[in-house]
């Protein structure tokens, strides 16, 4: 595997990657890496691409800064994972390199609704943060591939927008949640938990898994109205949201049967860890 902390260096070896006719696999992440991340660049290799994985925390999506102070940063076990699973590039850049002073780097795109519902209306500016790190990302990995992970289905969506407006030739892959055998969707802040938080956290698929399974014979006010009181129960839990959306609007749904796709999704602090997950219902 070789790694490139400069953007000069990167763009040299994959010019040169280009040239041979090689397609460029690109799987952005902050680090702190599990199989999650790991299964999205295995399925960049199965589409043959050279995969470039990137590790970068971004300061721009963090709305507190003592959350980005405490997010996990384990480079050395990262490098030794991707190693394992024959990633072929880590671009791991510093901040002064990814926003260097003199470079506007601001977007001026317009997400209508997307980024000001659910983790948009919990976490002000977020979104422009990882747009803004997103569409510089690709500036400089300048993939013909982007996957994603399902996770975090409203990431997705809007970096899915933002390729439509400014009319980028990249194609967006995203791929399925990877769970812990307990259901737990597979998360970098999961290591933060204690046993007892890691052992109540698994109450958001519990509660996802039952919405999925009985979506067809209650309504969605029942579901959500049971599921919200689950979540208040638990002493150690503080809920953002627990919401059925429309899988491509993400606004409040009251039925499935007039929606091409739908999603359950939550938001919730256990303890002081805050973790989001999602099922797809339709």
């Amino acid at each position: 595997m070789l790694l490139f902390k400069t953007l000069n260096d990167l763009q040299k070896h994959i010019t040169l990657l280009k040239q041979k006719g090689s397609t460029i696999g690109f799987v952005p992440t902050m680090g702190a890496l599990h199989q999650g991340h790991l299964s999205l660049i295995q399925k960049a290799k199965a589409y043959k691409d050279v995969v470039v994985c990137s590790i970068f925390v971004n300061p721009t999506q963090f709305d507190d800064a003592k959350d980005l102070e405490k997010y996990p940063r384990t480079l050395g076990r990262d490098i030794e994972l991707l190693e394992q699973i024959n990633t072929d590039i880590l671009f791991a850049p510093s901040v002064h390199e990814v926003y260097p002073k003199g470079l506007d780097t601001s977007l001026s795109l317009d997400f209508g609704q997307l980024d000001k519902v659910l983790e948009g209306a919990f976490r002000l500016g977020h979104f422009d943060g990882m747009a803004q790190v997103v569409k510089r990302l690709l500036d400089m990995v300048t993939p013909d591939r982007l996957y994603m992970g399902q996770k975090d289905y409203q990431q997705f969506t809007i970096v899915r927008s933002m390729l439509e407006q400014i009319n980028l030739d990249i194609e967006l892959i995203v791929c399925p949640i990877k769970r812990e055998q307990d259901g737990l969707a597979m998360s970098s802040r999961n290591t933060r938990l204690n046993v007892k938080e890691r052992e109540q956290a698994t109450l958001l698929s519990e509660l996802l898994f039952y919405t999925k399974d009985n979506i067809k014979n209650q309504s969605i006010r029942a579901l959500k109205k049971y599921a919200l009181k689950r979540l208040s129960q638990e002493p150690n839990f503080k809920v953002d949201y627990f919401e059925i959306v429309d899988g491509k609007t993400l606004q409040e749904i009251d039925s499935i049967e007039n929606v091409d796709s739908a999603i359950a999704c939550t938001a919730v602090f256990v303890g002081e860890i805050r973790l989001i997950d999602n099922i797809i219902l339709k």
